[in-house]
């Protein structure tokens, strides 16, 4: 079997949206590799750290991880399972015009000073709804488009998108503390118990998380298991089931706080999401 599974789900002049699938074997540093165009990777299963010169970036479903042409990288897998995203590439002129100036590269071919960049819940929801849709033929062309390009124009708005802070030293505590979290979704962690696998006492963990990302530790995890259940949705029937799988202690808990999120209940969300 493949490492890598891609499938194209939509291509136009404006814009490109792959569904990439990997088995995630390599736990190690791959060789290196190099994207040959700028492309928006929004990770919505699993999770993989691409290491880019000594500023590694763990790619989950709460970030969207750039990667400019021409700059060796390299992926390991250190959590189990493998992972899965959304890549989008749109066409470099809508680039230039959707992404902020002051995280453009100047110079003939379009790149981007960040790196990583924290995204909202509305920017997930919009990941799994292109893809729910393009997936299920649900989506018209129009539609997918204009899904895709608010997307990108989200994932990159000054007020619904947070670039990482503090130093790299607390940066790396943080990446830790969210390999973590991502290993086992559905447990009910103690702050007590995170330190210990990070090595660092629960005040002083939930204050570098804050400083770093920029919201509450528990707020985070919440938002990972959230985006776990808008992968699940058009595959589990059972939402008791799906809610006791991504750590909520009952139907009427996940229902409240996904609609609290999202705007809407994980029902309505998935009739809309594969009508």
């Amino acid at each position: 079997m493949a490492e890598l599974a891609v499938r194209t789900l939509l291509r136009t002049p404006t814009i490109a949206v792959r569904d990439v699938a990997c088995r995630g074997t390599c736990v190690h540093k791959s060789p290196e590799e190099c994207a040959s165009s700028l492309q928006l990777v929004f990770t919505y299963r699993g999770v993989y750290v691409r290491h880019l010169g000594s500023d590694p970036a763990v790619a989950e479903a709460n970030q969207v991880v750039i990667f400019n042409p021409g700059e060796g990288y390299r992926i390991s897998h250190p959590v189990h399972g493998g992972d899965a995203s959304l890549v989008i590439v749109p066409d470099e002129e809508q680039l230039r015009e959707l992404v902020p100036s002051a995280l453009q590269r100047r110079g003939s071919t379009l790149g981007l000073d960040a790196h990583r960049l924290r995204i909202d819940p509305r920017a997930q929801a919009l990941v799994a709804l292109l893809r729910h849709g393009l997936r299920s033929g649900a989506a018209e062309l129009l539609e997918a488009e204009s899904l895709a390009l608010t997307l990108v124009r989200r994932a990159f708005g000054p007020r619904t998108s947070h670039r990482a802070g503090s130093t790299a030293a607390r940066r790396r505590i943080v990446d830790r503390t969210k390999l973590v979290l991502a290993s086992d979704l559905s447990r009910r962690w103690t702050l007590a118990e995170l330190g210990r696998e990070i090595g660092a006492s629960p005040v002083y963990l939930t204050q570098v998380f804050q400083q770093v990302e920029a919201v509450p530790l528990y707020r985070y995890q919440l938002r990972l298991r959230l985006a776990r259940a808008l992968d699940r949705l058009d595959q589990v029937e059972d939402l008791s089931a799906l809610a006791f799988e991504v750590g909520f202690s009952s139907h009427s808990h996940f229902s409240a706080t996904f609609q609290r999120v999202y705007g809407r209940t994980p029902s309505a969300f998935r009739r809309q999401a594969l009508r």
